[in-house]
């Protein structure tokens, strides 16, 4: 720390807007990249709960309370709110009292849980461009303080400013070395923070999919109309 400091403070006015500018795009990646680490956390642990709710009430699936945020609760809410619609349309139009799911009401829930699940999704992946688009400018930043750094200290050189002002020589060189080193330190973990959360969200969109298939099976089992031959 005490390498970059002397490096800032000898950097002229632009190279410390440099130095500024990399100090601000690390401490934005880590607010971000903690706040999507610990909304993924908070996601899993209360889906996990819901989950288990869920299964102890299989018996009565649509009965089940759900209060909750949790994504797995908004797709239990989706499927709930819609079998009850259908069933009291299926009930409505037959003139008798039948609750029963034919195919193509299994197939409407199963399109309206896929879209829960995209929405769900994009919920938790909303605003990931930040970290590559931090990965991306943060070497091009670094890059920056380095050509101008190197141009500070040619054109003290060329000045002839290299005897008498050493300070300035030395100050372009820490730029251009510091600046560079600085781009790579915020792009490398803001990568490994992207890599991590994307694949965090692909497996828990997994998890999703798999307790539709079992809110969507349970629903399936208990109304599905069944056909039976002449």
């Amino acid at each position: 720390m005490e390498t970059f400091s002397q490096a800032y403070v000898q950097a002229d006015f632009f190279g410390k807007l440099i130095f500024f500018a990399l100090f601000l795009l690390s401490c934005g990646c880590w607010v971000f990249a903690i706040q999507k680490f610990l909304l993924l956390k908070r996601v899993k642990l209360s889906a996990k709960h819901f989950q288990k709710i869920a299964a102890m009430r299989k018996e009565e699936i649509l009965n089940v309370n759900a209060q909750s945020k949790s994504p797995f609760a908004v797709l239990y809410n989706v499927l709930k709110e819609k079998t009850l619609a259908i069933l009291d349309k299926n009930r409505f139009f037959s003139g008798e009292n039948p609750n029963y799911l034919s195919n193509a009401d299994v197939e409407f829930l199963d399109s309206h849980l896929h879209a829960a699940i995209t929405k769900e999704r994009e919920r938790i992946e909303r605003n990931f461009f930040v970290l590559p688009m931090a990965t991306t400018l943060a070497p091009f930043l670094g890059l920056l303080g380095t050509v101008w750094g190197i141009l500070i200290t040619f054109g003290e050189m060329q000045a002839g400013h290299a005897i008498t002002s050493n300070s300035a020589v030395l100050g372009g060189l820490s730029t251009a070395l510091t600046t560079t080193v600085l781009g790579l330190l915020v792009a490398i973990p803001t990568l490994v923070a992207y890599s991590y959360l994307k694949n965090a969200s692909r497996r828990f969109a997994i998890e999703m999919v798999d307790f539709s298939h079992f809110l969507l099976s349970t629903v399936e089992l208990q109304y599905r109309k069944v056909d039976v031959d002449p």
